[in-house]
Protein backbone atom coordinates (compact mmCIF):
# COMPACT_ATOMS: atom_id res chain seq x y z
CA UNK A 1 0.00 0.00 0.00
CA UNK A 2 1.33 3.21 -1.01
CA UNK A 3 1.64 6.18 1.14
CA UNK A 4 1.99 9.83 0.57
CA UNK A 5 5.32 9.78 2.24
CA UNK A 6 6.58 6.69 -0.32
CA UNK A 7 9.08 7.14 -3.03
CA UNK A 8 6.96 6.51 -6.31
CA UNK A 9 8.79 5.12 -9.52
CA UNK A 10 7.52 5.37 -12.66
CA UNK A 11 6.85 3.12 -15.47
CA UNK A 12 9.51 4.73 -17.44
CA UNK A 13 11.78 5.33 -15.02
CA UNK A 14 11.72 1.58 -13.77
CA UNK A 15 12.35 0.66 -17.88
CA UNK A 16 15.70 3.40 -17.47
CA UNK A 17 16.48 1.89 -14.20
CA UNK A 18 16.27 -2.12 -15.06
CA UNK A 19 18.36 -1.05 -18.26
CA UNK A 20 20.98 0.25 -16.54
CA UNK A 21 20.94 -2.55 -14.10
CA UNK A 22 21.34 -4.68 -17.17
CA UNK A 23 24.35 -2.73 -18.56
CA UNK A 24 26.33 -2.86 -14.95
CA UNK A 25 28.09 -5.77 -15.58
CA UNK A 26 27.69 -7.15 -11.80
CA UNK A 27 24.80 -8.09 -10.02
CA UNK A 28 22.61 -5.26 -8.77
CA UNK A 29 19.59 -5.02 -6.33
CA UNK A 30 18.30 -1.78 -6.72
CA UNK A 31 19.61 1.78 -6.55
CA UNK A 32 20.67 3.81 -4.04
CA UNK A 33 18.75 7.19 -3.98
CA UNK A 34 20.24 10.03 -1.88
CA UNK A 35 20.59 13.69 -0.80
CA UNK A 36 24.59 15.46 -0.12
CA UNK A 37 25.11 18.78 0.70
CA UNK A 38 26.28 20.77 -3.03
CA UNK A 39 24.77 21.61 -5.88
CA UNK A 40 23.56 25.08 -6.94
CA UNK A 41 20.52 24.98 -4.60
CA UNK A 42 22.09 23.42 -1.65
CA UNK A 43 21.39 20.01 -1.81
CA UNK A 44 21.98 17.22 -4.87
CA UNK A 45 21.08 13.90 -5.73
CA UNK A 46 22.87 11.05 -5.81
CA UNK A 47 22.60 7.80 -6.73
CA UNK A 48 24.21 4.42 -7.37
CA UNK A 49 23.60 0.57 -7.89
CA UNK A 50 23.92 -1.42 -4.99
CA UNK A 51 24.26 -4.98 -4.24
CA UNK A 52 21.43 -4.80 -1.39
CA UNK A 53 19.98 -2.19 1.13
CA UNK A 54 21.76 -1.17 4.39
CA UNK A 55 19.97 -1.84 7.66
CA UNK A 56 19.01 1.23 8.30
CA UNK A 57 17.39 1.61 4.61
CA UNK A 58 13.95 2.84 3.50
CA UNK A 59 13.65 0.63 1.00
CA UNK A 60 10.53 0.58 -1.80
CA UNK A 61 9.30 -1.28 -4.80
CA UNK A 62 8.22 0.10 -8.20
CA UNK A 63 7.17 -1.48 -11.50
CA UNK A 64 9.00 -4.70 -12.53
CA UNK A 65 10.23 -4.68 -8.78
CA UNK A 66 12.70 -2.21 -9.58
CA UNK A 67 13.70 -1.70 -5.47
CA UNK A 68 14.95 1.80 -4.63
CA UNK A 69 16.78 2.49 -1.02
CA UNK A 70 17.19 5.04 0.85
CA UNK A 71 19.45 5.78 3.81
CA UNK A 72 17.04 7.62 6.90
CA UNK A 73 19.03 11.09 6.24
CA UNK A 74 18.24 11.77 2.45
CA UNK A 75 14.92 10.43 3.52
CA UNK A 76 14.00 13.03 5.47
CA UNK A 77 14.64 15.15 2.28
CA UNK A 78 12.89 12.90 -0.17
CA UNK A 79 9.60 11.57 1.21
CA UNK A 80 6.98 11.95 -1.19
CA UNK A 81 9.24 12.32 -3.68
CA UNK A 82 8.15 10.69 -7.64
CA UNK A 83 11.00 9.48 -9.68
CA UNK A 84 10.36 9.92 -13.15
CA UNK A 85 12.67 10.28 -16.82
CA UNK A 86 12.67 13.40 -18.61
CA UNK A 87 10.58 13.14 -21.77
CA UNK A 88 12.35 15.78 -23.28
CA UNK A 89 15.55 13.35 -23.04
CA UNK A 90 13.51 10.66 -24.33
CA UNK A 91 13.28 9.41 -21.07
CA UNK A 92 17.32 8.91 -20.86
CA UNK A 93 17.54 11.21 -17.78
CA UNK A 94 16.10 10.16 -14.05
CA UNK A 95 14.03 13.30 -12.69
CA UNK A 96 12.99 13.72 -9.30
CA UNK A 97 10.00 15.45 -8.85
CA UNK A 98 10.05 16.25 -5.09
CA UNK A 99 7.49 18.27 -2.33
CA UNK A 100 9.63 18.81 -0.47
CA UNK A 101 12.14 21.18 -2.64
CA UNK A 102 11.28 24.68 -2.56
CA UNK A 103 13.61 25.42 -5.19
CA UNK A 104 15.36 23.58 -7.74
CA UNK A 105 18.21 24.52 -10.58
CA UNK A 106 17.37 24.31 -14.04
CA UNK A 107 18.57 21.14 -14.76
CA UNK A 108 16.77 19.83 -11.75
CA UNK A 109 19.86 17.50 -10.27
CA UNK A 110 20.08 20.25 -7.28
CA UNK A 111 17.60 21.53 -4.74
CA UNK A 112 16.86 23.75 -1.62
CA UNK A 113 14.54 23.37 1.35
Amino acid sequence: MDTAEDIQITETAARRIRALMAREGREVAGLRVGVKAGGCSGLSYVYAFETGPRTSDHVFEGPDGVKIFVDPKSYKYLKGTLLDTDSTMLGQSLVFKNPNAKSSCGCGTSFGV
